[in-house]
């Protein structure tokens, strides 16, 4: 496959900029369900489900029980998130902020569902009513700069991830994001250098590997892209990450108006 590096035009792409919003932002996977599940149902959360299909059936049940339960909503919203099911978990999240409208757990998260849906500008907004400026979480702070990157802020969106970055110094994420909002904006060297500060990090996942790739990719580095997907992991993990970049770096070759699709590798799989 040959491969031109025209950024402006790869950048430009709604499909890119699609998958940069996944990438973005705060965790939605099912080792974050514990997070919320604790309190509820008193023993049975000992067993919280792994599998998205089953957390969903159990977080779904509580929910319809007690529509009202904070705890319920919250559970059964990122069940939803973690599989895909993002428009449902956007509608179940905010009957929940409804009801309890000063529940900033519920807030954050129907802060992060409403972002997974595109809504960047009320994703911003909720988010803001979900921690206070002299108690600011710094989860939240990265994702509301991932928020005013998708609406172009890209100036703002960096202040929000120093923020960050000055209460978890180092956060593989933050950096990531941080590096993904100079991509945006074709600041490829500085971009670089945050998404290797990112790699560094013994925290630092699939998505930052992948994101550093595409980066050192754009600057026409293809080899040594090739080498950081593909680097230390299992032959078929490391051939799924070279797809997931030649499948990125080949968009700017795509004829005007051809269908975009989504690469399977960055649908709801953040670090």
């Amino acid at each position: 496959m040959r491969l031109r590096f025209s950024l402006a035009r790869l950048v430009a792409s709604t499909s890119l900029v699609a998958v940069v919003a996944m990438g973005l932002g705060g965790c939605t996977g099912m080792s974050k369900l514990s997070d919320v599940t604790g309190s509820i149902g008193g023993p049975r959360a000992e067993a919280a489900p792994t599998d998205p299909v089953r957390a969903i059936e159990v977080y779904g049940e509580r929910y319809r029980a007690n529509p009202k339960d904070a705890d319920a909503a919250l559970a059964y919203g990122q069940a939803l998130r973690a599989n895909g099911q993002r428009a449902q978990a956007a509608a179940v999240l905010e009957q929940a902020t409804i009801a309890d409208p000063g529940n900033k757990a519920l807030l954050a998260q129907y802060g992060r569902a409403l972002a997974d849906n595109g809504n960047f500008q009320q994703a911003y907004d909720v988010l803001s009513k979900a921690h206070s400026p002299d108690n600011p979480d710094w989860r939240l702070l990265s994702v509301q700069g991932t928020t005013l990157d998708q609406m172009g802020r890209h100036e703002e969106a960096r202040s929000y991830y120093a923020s960050a970055l000055k209460i978890a110094p180092g956060d593989p994420g933050v950096l990531s994001n941080l590096g993904l909002s100079y991509m945006l904006s074709r600041d490829l060297p500085k971009a670089e250098e945050a998404l290797r500060q990112a790699y560094a990090s013994p925290r630092a996942g699939v998505r930052v590997r992948q994101n550093l790739g595409l980066v050192v990719g754009l600057q026409g580095r293809f080899a040594e892209a090739e080498t950081i997907v593909k680097a230390d992991l299992p032959p078929d993990q490391a051939a799924a990450n070279v797809a997931y970049l030649k499948e990125m770096l080949s968009r700017s070759d795509a004829p005007r108006g051809a269908p975009k699709r989504t690469p399977v590798a960055s649908l709801g799989r953040p670090d």
